[in-house]
C-alpha cells in the first residue's frame, strides 16, 4: 500500500478530518503528524493532493422545518397502529401522547451531509439527542422538550 493510500484510509477512519479537508481548513503539516502514518511532509503532500480531489461541501439540502411537542416512548408491540408513531427504533416507538419529548422534523431534499450538521452542532452545544431518523427526505430529531427550540434552531441553521 502506498503513502497514499495509508493516509487517506487514516483520514477516512476520522470523519472530522475529512470534513475539515473538503472544507479546506486543515493545516496539512499538523494533520501529517497528527496520522503518523509516514515521512511528515510527504503525508502533508498526500493530504493536500487528496483534499483537492474532494467536493466542497456545498448545500445541506432544503428543507421545511417544524417542531412536534408530547411525544411519549412505548415498547413497539404497545402502539396499536406502527403508523401513527413518528419513529420506531428497535423495540422502541415515539408517537403523540402526552410524553415529555419533542420532535423536529425536517422534510425535503436532504443529504447526509446536513444530517452529519445538525447532529454535530447538537453535540457542540451539549444537547442529547433521545432519537434520531433519516430517509433522505425526512429527518426526525427526538430530545426532551426543554431542548425543542434549541434544536429547532440548529436545524434551521443547518438547512438555510
Amino acid at each position: 500500500m502506498s503513502l497514499a493510500e495509508r493516509a487517506r484510509e487514516a483520514v477516512q477512519e476520522r470523519p472530522f478530518l475529512h470534513e475539515g479537508l473538503r472544507a479546506g481548513v486543515v493545516n496539512y503539516s499538523a494533520a501529517a503528524s497528527y496520522l503518523d502514518v509516514g515521512e511528515e511532509s510527504a503525508v502533508a503532500a498526500a493530504l493536500r493532493r487528496y483534499a483537492e480531489e474532494l467536493d466542497n461541501p456545498g448545500t445541506l439540502g432544503d428543507a421545511r422545518v417544524r417542531m412536534e411537542s408530547g411525544l411519549a416512548e412505548r415498547g413497539a408491540s404497545e402502539t396499536e397502529d406502527e403508523t401513527a408513531a413518528l419513529l420506531v427504533v428497535g423495540d422502541t416507538a415515539l408517537s403523540s401522547g402526552g410524553g415529555s419529548l419533542t420532535a423536529i422534523l425536517a422534510t425535503g431534499t436532504l443529504s447526509v451531509a446536513g444530517l452529519r450538521q445538525v447532529v454535530g452542532r447538537c453535540d457542540v452545544a451539549d444537547i442529547n439527542l433521545t432519537a434520531v431518523g433519516f430517509d433522505g427526505e425526512t429527518l426526525v430529531v427526538v430530545v426532551e422538550r426543554r431542548d425543542g427550540p434549541d434544536v429547532l434552531r440548529i436545524v434551521e441553521r443547518a438547512f438555510a
